[in-house]
């Protein structure tokens, strides 16, 4: 298993390389889809390995995977291989462009590394090279956002990198705190290794780790988008090619919530769970109650998926924030349920945009008929995201509101029910009109049919665990979810 993990560490690496060194797309697309395959099918293989508690570990302890490691490797696997097939039917659709051949050299480039510093992430066995690692996704995904070079996605990206990164200057000053607080347990000089502040938690004085897990908080919750920190982001899912806005929404965004999730790990040990789940709470409630409120004046419909991310990240922090078992189970199924739905919607934002060349909802009309096959599933894709019952999202939010009532958070369970449900009407309201709502006499002149059958495939492939999930819960997944939960804490 050690050798499988650097493959999957890996071969991004090498697929971006080979699609740089290049002007030939096809290249960049086999090479992508080929990356994508072997790292999806790597990544399942360990997450057998380590569904019952154990870890994997290489290259000197440098890379390990746990289950809770595995949770968002196993989100970002699978957006992976799907954005890699509907890339190829999403660039396709440009190549009469006279810039085509630059275009896709660079996108399936920062594409692949892209990815693979995403895989690191929870690869990392320490909070320097976590950091380093989070930084990284920073440096390439800015490089995505800007890709279309418009006036809007180089403001975006610069808007993007500016926040982000003084978000990231609160987080470092972060791992700088707490690897102080650990100097009187663990002497002067120590790797910051996640398994040596376990060990040493108990001794650690209580007061610097509480505030070092704020620090972390804010400064990775900026490129997780918790409110009030989120303002970066409607702006870069908005501009991004919308294969990068999926993995930005279902990837990247779990992936500094990771983050988040190791130093609260620390902080419970230290301080008692008490502190670290108010502390989410608190960010989470906001984040849900001012997206839901977004989300129901949104004219742009990237940008209302957007705001649907930032919801759910709000819910994800309110589960782990609630504490019981089934809640932070359910909190971590919520990362994978989230990345298969909110793929779905942004391809289904892909189609829409190259058949009606806008991202504006009200001049998008009639989608189920002129899109038959993406239209009803990019509006299957809004009711997932509002909970529909038999999605996953229904599923795990039904988890975290369980385990809500079972830690007697009644007043947060409320404002959770009221706030999704309120996000449930913004989000279905402007898809339906979208799709169901016939075609105007402007939009007569649109020709219908599906752009490609890559990116009809990329979306069945998403459609699958957003309705398969909902019915049937996996044995290995349970178990994997349960041993994660464990690691973050629960009980108490």
């Amino acid at each position: 298993m050690s050798v499988l993990l650097i493959v999957v560490f890996a071969v991004p690496l090498v697929a971006a390389g080979a699609s740089l060194v290049t002007n030939q797309p096809l290249v960049g697309e086999v090479a992508t889809l080929a990356s994508a395959t072997v790292s999806a099918l790597g990544t399942v293989a360990l997450v057998a390995a380590v569904r019952n508690g154990s870890s994997v570990e290489t290259a000197g302890l440098w890379l390990r995977l746990d289950p809770l490691g595995a949770v968002f490797l196993l989100a970002t696997a699978f957006l992976y291989a799907a954005a890699a097939a509907f890339s190829i039917g999403y660039l396709r659709a440009g190549r009469g462009r006279p810039t085509f051949l630059p275009h896709a050299r660079r996108y399936y480039g920062y594409l692949n590394l892209f990815v693979w510093t995403m895989i690191l992430v929870p690869l990392m066995n320490d909070f320097a090279t976590l950091w380093v690692a989070v930084e990284l996704t920073t440096i390439v995904s800015v490089l995505l956002v800007a890709l279309d070079r418009t006036d809007a996605a180089l403001e975006a990206a610069w808007k993007y990198v500016l926040i982000a990164s003084v978000g990231l200057g609160i987080a470092l000053l972060a791992v700088v705190l707490l690897y102080a607080a650990g100097v009187p347990a663990l002497g002067d000089s120590y790797l910051p290794r996640f398994a040596n502040y376990v060990s040493a938690a108990h001794h650690m004085p209580t007061v610097q780790v509480e505030f070092a897990f704020i620090l972390a908080v804010v400064g990775y919750g900026t490129k997780v988008g918790l409110a009030p920190l989120h303002t970066w982001l409607p702006d870069a899912h908005s501009e991004a090619p919308s294969p990068v806005s999926a993995l930005l929404s279902g990837a990247l965004l779990a992936n500094a919530f990771y983050a988040i999730l190791r130093f609260f790990e620390i902080t419970r040990l230290t301080a008692g769970a008490s502190f670290p789940r108010n502390v989410l709470l608190v960010f989470g409630t906001f984040s849900l109650v001012l997206a839901a409120l977004f989300v129901l004046r949104q004219e742009n419909y990237k940008r209302l998926l957007a705001y649907s991310t930032i919801e759910h990240m709000g819910v994800i922090a309110v589960g782990i924030g609630f504490g019981a078992p089934i809640a932070v189970a359910g909190a971590l199924f919520h990362v994978i349920n989230h990345a298969a739905a909110k793929g779905l919607a942004f391809f289904g934002s892909g189609s829409l945009v190259r058949r009606y060349d806008t991202k504006e909802i009200d001049r998008v009309r009639g989608a189920g008929s002129v899109l038959p096959f993406s239209g009803p599933m990019f509006l299957l894709a809004a009711f997932a995201l509002s909970a529909f019952p038999v999605s996953g999202i229904f599923r795990s939010e039904f988890q975290i509101v369980s385990g809500g009532f079972q830690s007697a958070r009644y007043f947060w369970v409320a404002v959770l029910v009221v706030f999704v449900n309120l996000a449930f009407f913004g989000v279905v309201l402007h898809a339906g009109r979208m799709v169901l709502t016939p075609v105007r006499d402007a939009g007569a002149a649109i020709a219908s049919g599906e752009t490609s059958w890559w990116m009809v495939g990329a979306m069945l492939a998403c459609l699958v665990p957003v309705v398969g999930l909902g019915l049937y819960l996996p044995g290995g997944l349970t178990s994997l979810l349960d041993h994660a939960a464990r690691i973050v804490g629960v009980g108490g």
